[in-house]
């Protein structure tokens, strides 16, 4: 392999991480598309934040080495009918590095506190790999702010990525800023940063980050809000560990009955011919996720098809 696509690799095991208003912050401005802009200071860090759309408030956070603009395709769809609240995550995109570590239980502590400074009391979250990771601390931590909860692309252990994947993110550090300058990381992370001189700082960050073993699976258990698990059919987590992730949410378990009586309210989706590095800006994911978001839950049994018919 060579040294290019060495680096490729690593990239982009670090870029796979799980890993309404009345009270706006004051830096809040309107763009010209008509989308609300603005940072807001939650626990020392300078959150930017972008609001599109109108209705139900959903909260949608981006990947590891991304920022909002990783949604650009699949943001129409998703603020047709909602309003989406959109986040750079701690030293990601807009939101600028501080001296605090990189954390998941931290960041899910943050987006608690942006959500009561932009007003809302209870919003639905969508989080993709990374933003997966915050959405769910999110849940976790602060429960009565989720109402329903889609994990795009998550893992609840260390151990729910393919086992090659680990040595490569161990490796993600400072070291690689240099050779990362043609990667899309970079290219996004430097349009955008306050301080583009931080990208090693970052990659160093994401690195120590990377190397913490986790496992979340008692927290799992603790979700009472409905809960979607989305992913590629070719993802870079472990079938074995998707399955689990779902049956530790009481899904997969059991046959569904006649009536669905054995549902459980939480739901698996796999998107057929799309990998971790695709599915994020899918087509496939708004229709896959926004009726669950929606609570459109019911179907038509067979009874009824058969009844209609006559």
């Amino acid at each position: 392999m060579n040294k290019r696509s060495f680096i490729t690799m690593l990239a982009a095991a670090a870029f796979a991480v799980v890993t309404g208003g009345a009270a706006m912050a004051e830096t809040a401005k309107a763009t010209d598309a008509g989308v609300k802009a603005g940072h807001a200071e939650i626990n020392g860090v300078n959150y930017y934040y972008e609001i599109h759309g109108e209705g139900e408030p959903l909260l949608l956070l981006h990947g590891g080495l991304g920022s909002i603009d990783m949604f650009g395709p699949v943001l129409p769809a998703l603020s047709k009918n909602r309003q989406v609240i959109a986040v750079d995550l701690y030293g990601h995109g807009r939101t600028a590095l501080t001296d605090r570590k990189m954390s998941m239980i931290d960041m899910g502590d943050d987006m608690a506190g942006l959500l009561k400074k932009l007003g809302y009391d209870k919003a639905d979250a969508l989080g993709y790999s990374f933003g997966s990771g915050v959405a769910f601390r999110l849940a976790v931590q602060h429960p009565e702010t989720v109402r329903r909860l889609a994990l795009v692309s998550a893992a609840y252990a260390q151990d729910g990525f393919y086992p090659e994947m680990l040595p490569m993110q161990a490796q993600v550090g400072a070291g690689m800023a240099e050779m990362m300058k043609q990667t899309p990381m970079y290219q996004t992370y430097a349009a955008v940063a306050p301080k583009v001189e931080d990208f090693p700082k970052l990659l160093d960050q994401m690195g120590e980050f990377m190397r913490q073993p986790y496992d979340w699976a008692e927290d799992v258990k603790t979700l009472k809000m409905p809960v979607m698990l989305v992913y590629g059919d070719s993802d870079m987590y472990r079938p074995e560990h998707i399955v689990k992730f779902y049956q530790l949410l009481g899904g997969g378990l059991k046959d569904a009955g006649w009536m669905r009586e054995n549902m459980s309210q939480n739901r698996l989706a796999i998107i057929p011919n799309r990998t971790h590095y695709d599915v994020f800006f899918a087509p496939e994911l708004a229709t896959t996720v926004l009726p669950f978001l929606n609570g459109e839950t019911k179907v038509k049994t067979w009874d009824e098809q058969v009844k209609e018919s006559q």
